[in-house]
């Protein structure tokens, strides 16, 4: 089924519309104003399913920048990072507020038709799983900003680099499976999950050895779970694109944080 929302960005053009650094505004509407500066005219203006797929795309790219940056400042030990992170969490908050509002105003009073509705319908679903991971994003951050990372056994780092690395790829291919409405992508997704699971396992192992202080290993634990419940909302995210693409089922989720 090919999508009628608006143009999809691309990977690069995604991570041009991260947000400015320290404790942003939501951001302003990226449609190009009219003739010297004036609002633009209403038949320029995009539809409400065109905002909410752009604003949706957005959160995607700051969900991605912000695993990628909690895990960078846990290992680096930078806490005013990881408290920039943090503090941006409640950029994702608002702004899938917005989606859910805009998304909800236009099925029950807009002009979208049928399928544009349908789309709707799937990106409300989504919208617990996405920014359920910018949460948990949000937690490695707090950790980090706690200085974790420098009571970290060696093995440990390499495991967390790792965790790192994979949810950083898997958010990767979930946000091309929706910009691109593709299903191909979600096997590569469920290959991922696995590995996270793994490197789950791996670390907890290394935890139970007590190499490190119980209350190092306790908050190491947790950030190891943080990681590989990433994985598991991405499944679900991917799992629900594929379901809106072939008009299949809706998929179950992996459950409660």
């Amino acid at each position: 089924m090919a999508s009628r929302f608006g143009s999809r960005l691309r990977p690069q053009e995604r991570a041009e519309r991260g947000a400015p650094a320290g404790h942003p505004p939501l951001p302003a509407p990226d449609w190009p104003p009219g003739p010297d500066g004036a609002p633009p005219a209403a038949s320029n203006v995009p539809s409400a399913p065109e905002r909410v797929d752009r604003l949706f795309v957005q959160v995607f790219a700051l969900v991605g920048e912000a695993i990628a940056g909690a895990t960078h400042a846990l290992l680096a030990g930078d806490r005013e990072a990881a408290k920039e992170l943090v503090n941006r969490d409640e950029l994702v908050d608002a702004l899938t507020r917005e989606i859910a509002q805009l998304a909800q105003g236009e099925i029950l009073e807009g002009t979208a038709d049928e399928e544009e509705r349908r789309e709707l319908l799937a990106v409300l679903r989504m919208l617990p799983d996405l920014e359920r991971n910018g949460d948990l994003a949000g937690h490695i951050a707090r950790r980090a900003a706690r200085g974790l990372g420098m009571e970290m056994s060696a093995r440990s780092r390499g495991l967390v680099e790792r965790m790192g690395e994979v949810a950083t790829t898997i958010w990767s291919c979930t946000a091309d499976a929706f910009a691109e409405r593709s299903v191909s992508g979600c096997s590569q997704v469920d290959d991922l999950d696995d590995e996270l699971d793994e490197l789950h396992v791996t670390l907890t192992a290394e935890l139970v050895a007590g190499t490190m202080p119980l209350p190092v290993a306790i908050e190491l634990a947790m950030v190891a779970r943080f990681y590989e419940r990433f994985g598991d909302h991405a499944v679900n995210l991917a799992r629900r694109m594929a379901a809106l693409v072939t008009g299949g089922p809706e998929p179950g989720t992996s459950g409660a944080d």
